[in-house]
């Protein structure tokens, strides 16, 4: 935790530069500025997940935040979408975002210290707080830069892979969920130590065998994760490998792993669907330690020596009455 003697200090190094700049303007003057309406932009930084003060004339808002709305009205495809569009883009990247930024508060912070702390005692105080954070800050806004060109770039490749165009798409894609068996009743006799140990090598473990098998993580919650992947091999290696690589980790729960293959809707960065509601039932009655598949991932696997493939019995799940299980297993090649 940052000393409370710079408490303050860095406080305002980050409120100016972080913000590009002190609060000076008001919605309106936003508006005027930016070229748009006041409408506009109180419905972009609500979205955004900003608390929008009431008054118009309030002053909250900075250099940076007339530019974000330009930038935004410079994207062709969002300038010219509805209203409605333009409000869930927000959304999603204030989410995302939001999100981001909760779990590097303790980062930076840890960091602004550190930098503080090593600084030459006899400078002026201001100006080590002042170079602390924004040295930090910049190091993590460039790691952030990093990481998402490469992300961008990654879902890019596969999006023109496909064909896909601009906006919601439907892609014929595999998509599978793992989850931990007994997790709510881990929660209960867990220290918060624990758990972030338990959450830290489900999460690592299930990212590392998604990535190297060629699928990608949709998103983690909790005692969940969600993939996709290209096809259903990709997928079958993935459901597999993450039952292997957890089995390997000590103290870490079974898993009940399911993968469905067809038609996905994907927008802003989720998956939606028959298909994806299938892969999530399929989940719920696989075996601890086992991999179920659907009907259409079992013929795509069908004769393919890699694998081993069990027909089960059809079973009835909430929003399906005859729902067919697969059992996966590795093949004998």
């Amino acid at each position: 935790m940052v000393p409370t003697e710079n408490s303050e200090l860095v406080q305002s190094v980050v409120e100016s530069y972080l913000l590009d700049g002190p609060r000076r303007y008001n919605r309106r003057e936003v508006a005027e500025r930016s070229g748009t309406s006041t409408e506009l932009t109180q419905r972009l930084w609500t979205a955004l997940g900003f608390p929008a003060v009431r008054e118009d004339d309030a002053v909250d808002y900075t250099d940076a935040d007339i530019a974000a709305v330009h930038n935004f009205r410079t994207l062709n495809v969002l300038s010219a979408s509805s209203a409605r569009h333009q409000a869930a883009t927000a959304r999603t990247l204030g989410q995302g975002m939001a999100r981001l930024a909760e779990w590097q508060v303790d980062l930076v912070l840890a960091e602004i210290t550190e930098r503080i702390a090593g600084a030459d005692p006899t400078a002026d105080p201001g100006e080590t707080a002042r170079a602390a954070t924004e040295a930090a800050i910049d190091t993590l806004e460039k790691l952030n830069a990093y990481a998402w060109r490469r992300h961008l770039a990654a879902a890019l490749a596969r999006s023109l892979d496909e064909g896909t165009t601009a906006g919601d798409s439907v892609r014929e894609l595999a998509v599978g969920f793992a989850d931990m068996v007994g997790y709510t009743r881990l929660t209960r006799h867990l220290h918060p130590d624990e758990l972030s140990m338990l959450l830290e090598a489900f999460e690592s473990t299930t990212t590392t065998a998604i990535t190297e098998n060629g699928g990608w993580v949709i998103k983690n919650v909790g005692d969940e994760v969600m993939f996709a992947a290209e096809n259903p091999a990709d997928a079958a290696r993935i459901a597999l490998a993450i039952q292997e690589s957890t089995m390997m980790v000590g103290g870490t729960p079974d898993l009940r792993v399911a993968v469905a293959y067809g038609p996905v809707l994907q927008r802003f960065g989720d998956l939606y669907g028959s298909v994806v509601n299938i892969a999530a039932r399929l989940t719920g009655v696989a075996r601890p330690g086992s991999v179920m598949i659907d009907d259409t991932a079992a013929a795509a696997l069908d004769g393919d020596p890699e694998f081993d493939i069990r027909n089960l019995r059809s079973v009835r799940v909430r929003g399906f009455n005859r729902l067919r299980p697969h059992v996966l297993r590795r093949g004998h090649r």
